[in-house]
């Protein structure tokens, strides 16, 4: 790509598909950081953009590691690996012009300000294809850049709220995704969004801004919900623990903990059915319309069944039967579960202050890569300007 491998301060050689790809990552929070990280993970050399008193999250806490001096923020931690930090003061002349040195030599560039702040302080979409005719620009916002709502801050609950998600989430009330979800599918949208206007450039030799927000993501994962209103003229309600199409399809109770099962077939269902003994034509469940408008007395049949045995007996005959079915692990069971380490998905890395840390991994793998991710030598999360000296060095030089 742009940027030339041969300049760069870093002491590990760089793998992966975006290997050779720089990205300028001006985000703070979690939408940006996250798209930002998901380019890392793949082997682009992201820089971190910070101000002076460094990305919100890294006071986002407890839990914080560390002594009061090396504090950070498991929080920070979560989207910002496999980055370098630089600290600019974008009111200063002298950090906007290292600001500039960077969009020069950039691929991509991504920013999360409100409408007109990148403006304000001398970037504005012009000045950057000015410096850069091949940049990528990718831009988050709350609400989007346009509209009458655009000026709205954006926060993760508030647009869970306003995107519809929470009025289908939980059993009594509307209830939030117990992960910031609008920060990290519009994460997820705008990476994708930026990978496809790099494709782009290669047939046109020119970069362009690349627009997503909070809100267009909960809209775009509405899936068949969204539908259900959209082209049926339903209002979906809130889905609790079980399917609102499929029955049966959820969480139910046994003797010891609760397991989940998706019938999300005719053959799964007499597959169940045959597995517990029951009849799988009995009129009142013969079919799946008629599962799902019966759908509670369903449960209640299944639930009396699995009253008799513990969840592990469950899923062991369950899983003999061929229906699919799994339990309900907390977090210290799936990250020492054999299978999540089997896919790579929990990483080691050497940070600066704390040592060895274990992190989640990219969700990621390829074929001919045994890694988590695109690259084999993942980064820790950066200390506050932990690369500054050595990014200004390499630009300095670069430039004589």
């Amino acid at each position: 790509m742009d940027a030339d491998a041969s300049d760069r301060p870093e002491t590990e050689p760089e793998t992966g598909p975006l290997a050779g790809l720089l990205v300028v990552d001006l985000t703070r929070a979690l939408a940006g950081p996250h798209a930002a990280m998901m380019l890392g993970d793949m082997g682009a050399r992201v820089i971190k953009v910070e101000s002076p008193t460094g990305d919100d999250t890294r006071s986002w806490g407890p839990p914080f590691v560390g002594a009061d001096d090396e504090r950070e923020s498991t929080y920070f931690m979560s989207a910002n690996r496999n980055k370098e930090s630089i600290v600019l003061d974008l009111r200063d002349d002298s950090d906007r012009n290292v600001l500039a040195a960077l969009v020069e030599r950039a691929d991509v560039l991504m920013e999360n300000f409100r409408g007109g702040v990148l403006d304000r302080l001398g970037f504005p979409v012009e000045r950057l294809h000015e410096l850069n005719p091949r940049l990528v620009v990718l831009s988050i916002t709350g609400f989007g850049h346009d509209g009458p709502e655009a000026k709205r801050a954006g926060y993760d609950q508030i647009a869970q709220g306003e995107g519809g998600l929470m009025s289908l989430t939980g059993t009594t009330h509307p209830t939030k995704v117990g992960v910031p979800i609008a920060d990290l599918i519009a994460g997820m949208y705008g990476a994708f969004g930026v990978v496809t206007a790099l494709h782009e450039r290669e047939r046109t030799g020119r970069g362009r801004v690349v627009r997503t927000s909070l809100l267009a993501g909960m809209v775009g994962v509405h899936a068949f919900q969204g539908t259900r209103w959209t082209v049926a003229g339903e209002v979906p309600g809130l889905a609790g623990d079980h399917h609102p199409s499929i029955a049966p399809y959820g969480m139910f109770a046994t003797g010891s903990a609760p397991i989940q099962i998706a019938c999300g077939s005719e053959g799964l269902w007499r597959a169940l059915c045959a597995a517990l003994d029951l009849d799988a034509d009995d009129p009142r469940f013969a079919t799946n319309p008629l599962r799902v408008a019966r759908r509670d007395e369903l449960a209640a049949l299944l639930e009396e069944v699995f009253a008799g045995q513990d969840a592990e007996h469950w899923l062991a005959l369950l899983g003999e039967a061929g229906v699919p079915s799994g339990k309900v692990r907390t977090l210290d069971d799936v990250y020492s579960w054999e299978q999540t380490l089997s896919q790579g998905l929990l990483l080691s890395v050497q940070h600066a202050t704390q040592g060895e840390l274990k992190l989640p991994g990219s969700p990621l793998r390829f074929d001919d890569h045994p890694y988590s991710g695109g690259r084999e030598h993942h980064l820790a999360p950066p200390t506050l300007d932990q690369h500054g000296p050595a990014i200004r060095a390499w630009l300095a030089a670069d430039a004589g």
